[in-house]
């Protein structure tokens, strides 16, 4: 069977802003890839900085990938970065390109005093997906889908609205839980056939909570667990999960990962990591840990400053 999945990765956890070809960067230093045999770039976030006007564009321009390939900004609320992992594996898969660039970022909004504020972060990460050099192979995919308004933000409106504790069982975990069932039934797994397993992380307790009701260990768990550290990153808080998982994973691991985003809707994956690993130059970009751990503390006037708090409407 032929393997198609991740080549490389890259993430970036700003210590003030971020910028979303800095973690693709990061991915092509890890790996020998020529930038002009990039053929796709979709770049998923809330926080897109023009609305209208790609951010991809901006991307594939800074890494030296332009002009021949196919560029989209996507949007599924915290999900849109796994919906490009999708969508370039499908490409890949159908041979359409070599590769494709999926990333997920954002800067959170919140409104001042809102429940979301107090885990309001920054930050994102970025995978290469292809067919050569496969460092894990995505073995699975599916998606959980429907209508349901948790958590919204209209055209104009300068902060998300959200229906507070609706978010939770009839939103994160249903959708959470069927796309993960479904996922297992579908690749004839069961939880304790992973090593990691990656959910999304809006606050502390939603993933460990989906974990546990759906049988994972908190050991499955904590590699991945990164909102204690840095907080929602909304697109990216799976994905730098993954990139955390993947900055220690070793071959034969077996990866679970169920991203969510509201409206709503859930990616599932299950990957194999492969002996590449090995000779992927992990080394050649900061991991997870080391972002996390290069921050500077500002006080609430100047993240008021910075996240433009001051302007209110």
């Amino acid at each position: 069977m032929e393997e198609i999945g991740i080549v490389s990765y890259g993430a970036h956890i700003p210590r003030y802003r971020i910028k979303a070809e800095v973690m693709i960067r990061h991915a092509l230093k890890r790996c020998t890839l020529d930038p002009s045999q990039i053929g796709a770039i979709y770049v998923g976030s809330e926080s897109h900085p023009y609305a209208v006007k790609p951010t991809g564009t901006i991307v594939g321009e800074a890494i030296g990938a332009t002009p021949d390939l196919m560029v989209a900004d996507f949007e599924f609320a915290c999900k849109a970065g796994t919906a490009a992992i999708q969508t370039c594996l499908a490409f890949v898969k159908a041979g359409m390109i070599k590769y494709g660039v999926a990333i997920g970022a954002d800067t959170s909004q919140a409104a001042p005093g809102d429940a979301l504020e107090y885990s309001a972060s920054a930050g994102g990460a970025g995978f290469i997906i292809g067919k050569t050099n496969v460092i894990a192979t995505i073995n699975h995919t599916l998606s959980y889908t429907t209508d349901t308004p948790d958590f919204w933000r209209r055209a104009e409106m300068k902060y998300p609205s959200h229906g507070g504790r609706f978010t939770g069982e009839p939103a994160y975990f249903k959708h959470i839980m069927n796309c993960a069932n479904n996922l297992m039934t579908t690749a004839c797994t069961k939880p304790q056939d992973y090593t990691y397993a990656i959910f999304h992380q809006p606050n502390g307790k939603f993933p460990v909570n989906v974990a546990k009701k759906l049988g994972f260990t908190t050991d499955q768990v904590k590699q991945g667990l990164m909102v204690p550290y840095i907080g929602n990153t909304y697109s990216g808080a799976s994905m730098i999960g993954l990139a955390s998982v993947l900055d220690v994973a070793k071959p034969g691991d077996r990866i679970f990962m169920t991203s969510y985003g509201s409206g709503a809707g859930s990616d599932g994956f299950d990957m194999t990591v492969t002996e590449n690993i090995k000779r992927l130059a992990r080394e050649k970009a900061p991991s997870v840990a080391e972002l996390v751990a290069d921050k500077e503390y500002v006080d609430y006037g100047v993240y008021s400053k910075m996240t433009n708090l001051l302007f209110l409407e």
